[in-house]
This record gives C-alpha cells, sequence and structure tokens, in this order.
C-alpha cells in the first residue's frame, strides 16, 4: 500500500457462528455515544494487521483470527485525512468484557442488526461487504523467503544460502504477522534460507517446519510452468485441508501461481523479499489474497 500521510487506523468485524447464524461485534463509545467496529490507531512502526487484531482485542476483549481484508474507509478526523483498513475475523475467544472510558458497552448480533445499529453509513458499507463473503474455510500466509545476500558471492551450493543479517530481520517481523493467523502447520520450500525465513515463526508458535520440494524454483533443465503448477497444486492441496497454514516458497514461481489460482493473469504478483500475502479460500477456490 501507498505511503498515506493524515491518520492510519485499522480495525475489524470480529464474527462468531451461533445457532441463528453468523453473529458480528459491535462497540459503543461513550466519549462519541456511538456505535461503530472496534478500531484505533496505529502505534509507530506498526503493521495495519497487527493494529487490527490488536485494536479488537483491547476495544472489544476479542480474540480474533484475520481472513479477509474489507473495504478500507476514508474519512476526515481531527482536521486531517484519516484511512482506516479492516478485515474480517474469525472470533476464537474471549476473555470477557469489562467497560471502560474507550468503549462501555459492547453487542454480538446479526449483521442485518449490526447494519442498522451502527451510527456511521461507512460501517455500515464495510459490514455489506463482510455480509456478502463467502464461508472463509482456510487461511494461507504465503511468503518469499528473506532477504540472503547475492547469489554470486556465495560460495557453497545456491540451496545453503543464508538469510543475511537484513533477512534476519525480516523473517523475525513475518514471524509477528504469522501468529496473527494461528496457524496450525508451517511449510517451507527446500532451500536454507526458505526454512530460516520460518524458524522465528517455529519458535514462537512451537511448530516443526514440514519442507515441500513442490515450493521450490524450476531445477535446471525443468520447465518453469510445471514447477508453478506443482506450487499452485500444493498450495491448493494445503488449503483443501482447511484451517491456517504458513508458507514459505520463492520468487521465481509464487507469482505464477498466485496468478492460476486467482485467474488474473494480468495481475502482478511480484513479492519482494520477506513479503508476502494472506490468502482466504472457500473450499477449493482462492477466494482474496492481499498483500501482507
Amino acid at each position: 500500500m501507498a505511503a498515506v500521510t493524515g491518520i492510519r487506523a485499522a480495525g475489524g468485524v470480529a464474527w462468531r457462528p451461533t445457532a441463528d447464524g453468523v453473529h458480528v461485534c459491535v462497540v459503543h463509545r461513550p466519549r462519541y455515544g456511538d456505535w461503530t467496529l472496534p478500531k484505533g490507531k496505529l502505534e509507530p512502526g506498526e503493521h495495519a494487521l497487527a493494529a487490527a487484531v490488536r485494536e479488537v482485542a483491547e476495544e472489544a476483549d476479542v480474540r480474533g483470527v484475520p481472513q479477509v481484508r474489507l473495504p478500507s474507509v476514508r474519512y476526515r478526523s481531527e482536521g486531517q485525512p484519516k484511512l482506516v483498513d479492516y478485515w474480517s475475523m474469525l472470533a476464537v475467544s474471549s476473555g470477557g468484557f469489562q467497560p471502560g472510558t474507550e468503549v462501555d458497552d459492547i453487542r454480538w448480533l446479526a449483521v442485518d442488526d449490526a447494519i442498522r445499529l451502527v451510527s456511521y453509513p461507512h460501517d455500515a458499507e464495510v459490514l455489506a461487504a463482510f455480509a456478502a463473503l463467502p464461508s472463509v474455510t482456510a487461511t494461507v500466509a504465503l511468503v518469499r523467503h528473506a532477504h540472503a545476500g547475492k547469489r554470486a558471492t556465495w560460495s557453497g551450493p545456491d540451496v545453503g544460502r543464508p538469510l543475511d543479517a537484513e533477512g534476519w530481520a525480516q523473517a523475525t517481523a513475518l514471524a509477528g504477522l504469522i501468529a496473527l493467523i494461528r496457524p496450525a502447520r508451517l511449510v517451507s520450500a527446500s532451500p536454507r534460507r526458505c526454512v530460516q525465513t520460518l524458524d522465528p515463526a517455529a519458535a514462537l508458535l512451537d511448530l516443526p517446519i514440514e519442507i515441500c520440494g513442490d515450493l521450490d524454483e524450476p531445477q535446471p533443465g525443468q520447465q518453469s510452468d510445471e514447477q508453478i503448477l506443482a506450487t499452485a497444486a500444493r498450495l491448493l492441496e494445503l488449503a483443501v485441508a482447511g484451517g491456517q497454514v504458513a508458507v514459505c516458497g520463492q520468487g521465481k514461481v509464487l507469482p505464477g501461481a498466485l496468478q492460476r489460482l486467482t485467474g488474473r493473469t494480468d495481475e502482478d504478483f511480484a513479492t519482494p523479499k520477506g513479503g508476502g500475502w494472506l490468502l482466504a479460500f472457500t473450499a477449493d477456490r482462492l477466494l482474496t489474497a492481499d498483500r501482507l
């Protein structure tokens, strides 16, 4: 996302299944006397997705697993332009809400009821976009390996090239984002730099790293389309299994695999080292692909 001047904030549509269908969380702010979606300002250097999860936890006492980026909202606040990014979030736990000076009440409502209750049209639009989504059955954090220096300066086999200092910093930052989706599995391409990119996440989450050659770049003499197909098929297989998973692959196969999964062959899915995507699947179909 391009740099934005003014106020940056993030929040979420936290939802949970009930016997009466999906219910979403809205909060009441006594300072403004309004009903709105939980949201708040980014802390310095904070990723918008991390801020969204944090703010939902702080305002509504809901631990949410982000799934799909929803429409962002722009308006003026305190005399400045304000941008609020939203994600849908499956509510996985709640510690018991306690009223405070910032938020003194929360309600879990059917989406139509929440749309009628919220005080601002832009909140109603975000809720309507959420309501239009199919059911999300799997979430994949897909990343490209972090920085590993230059291939020409590494004297050993390229598969053994390790992360450099910049790469380790990127991998550590990625670990915090990966943890937000609460993956049950970590899957990496074969090269050392790919495995190392997931090492901080593995330590943070106490999970093993599975090695999968289908995520590797083409070998000498191998057709690139063949390996791109293998990568796309493996990602789809992981998604069909359901739940949450984090995957680290290589830059020569990820763009093509994403083009095949989305059907958007004219879109640029180039992924910088240490960058990635949040993928949401419904059954065997990729629903959304949003940059992390």
